[in-house]
């Protein structure tokens, strides 16, 4: 079985593709709506409204590279094995969004999948990238930008391979924490269960834990 984070780093990587500067990542848990949602935003070339309808045909691509298109495809059918759907806003040369949804306790529901691989393969592949990511589970929040985590870095790239390890760990840490807080979790935080969400401010690692370059 397939897991979301796979099909998330299809769609992102149509995005770098599609020659996206920024890629804003979200997703969204919410137990009382048994309900995930998925979205993607881009500031790539975009699709005309033709492209855009037909984004979800799995014999259907804009990319010269390729003849059969599968990211949107297989997100939009996994979203509608489980009541759910798939969207895609895009204009010609402005970037798109593309928003997923589905029932979160459905039988058929792939699992969320490996978040933290799926972020330090994106930063892999474009250090440059303005990228940003907020997972959220029942108002607690995570949050992460690659912007900052550079300003942290100084000169050493994401890419570097202490840096991207580094990453993956700290990206595992907050992602592992925050899933504490499904209800399903025997160790999730009493609080939640008086109905009030706790929300979470972005966690910044402190400077001196990301590894720096060698001379």
């Amino acid at each position: 079985m397939r897991e979301l984070a796979e099909h998330i780093l299809d769609i992102a990587f149509n995005s770098l593709e599609a020659g996206a500067r920024r890629l804003r990542i979200e997703v969204t848990e919410e137990s009382a709506a048994d309900r995930i949602t998925i979205r993607v935003i881009d500031d790539g070339r975009g699709m005309d409204p033709e492209e855009a309808r037909r984004a979800t045909d799995p014999f259907y691509t804009t990319r010269p590279t390729r003849r059969v298109g599968l990211g949107l495809p297989m997100l939009a059918q996994a979203a509608r094995a489980c009541e759910g759907d798939l969207v895609v806003h895009s204009r010609s040369g402005e970037g798109t969004t593309i928003t997923a949804w589905l029932r979160a306790s459905h039988v058929d529901r792939q699992p969320m999948g490996d978040m933290a691989a799926t972020l330090v393969t994106l930063i892999a592949a474009a250090p440059e990238i303005d990228l940003e990511y907020q997972h959220e589970v029942d108002g607690r929040r995570f949050s992460f930008s690659a912007a900052r985590a550079r300003e942290l870095a100084g000169e050493t790239s994401l890419a570097h391979p202490a840096v991207a390890r580094w990453l993956r760990e700290y990206l595992d840490e907050q992602l592992h924490a925050l899933g504490e807080a499904r209800p399903t979790s025997p160790r999730a935080p009493a609080a939640e269960s008086s109905g009030t969400p706790i929300v979470e401010r972005e966690h910044e690692p402190p400077r001196t834990a990301l590894p720096q370059e060698e001379n």
